[in-house]
């Protein structure tokens, strides 16, 4: 199993807003302290917002901060936001599925229940786990004169 790309920034960019909460961080400091290019960036911001993950405000003064506290965002429903329109394997992919197997195949059932394992485990952790009280994580993703 391999994650998009999409997915992998979404959670830098959360790290990073958790780290430096309540202040509101610029797509420019999370894609120099994430190594993502800010155009990439930009469209999965766009995408969190939409979501509901973080507050994007324009101007002068704007920039990006989580819309809700990090104990209350759950990583598994962030990978299910980005996730949910890759299928996980061909039999997954609904009217498009070619797979000449797949009305006698048993794989499609023990990868569906390890698929949701997989969501559960993500379900119980939160941002705040993955951030809060990480020393190592504040001083890699440090801002000149904030942390």
């Amino acid at each position: 199993m391999r994650l998009t790309v999409r997915t992998n920034l979404a959670m830098r960019a959360l790290m990073f807003c958790a780290v430096h909460a309540p202040r509101t961080v610029r797509k420019s400091e999370i894609a120099a302290a994430c190594n993502a290019s800010e155009a990439h960036l930009g469209v999965v911001i766009n995408h969190l917002g939409q979501a509901g993950f973080v507050e994007t405000m324009r101007g002068r003064g704007g920039g990006i901060r989580l819309a809700a506290n990090p104990e209350a965002i759950s990583v598994g429903s962030v990978f299910r936001v980005f996730e949910a329109g890759t299928p996980f394997a061909e039999c997954f992919a609904g009217s498009e599925n070619q797979c000449p197997i797949a009305p006698a195949c048993r794989l499609k059932g023990l990868l569906g229940r390890a698929l949701e394992a997989f969501y559960s485990e993500l379900d119980g952790t939160t941002l705040a786990e993955l951030t809060a009280g990480n020393g190592a994580l504040d001083r890699l993703l440090a801002m000149e004169g904030v942390l």
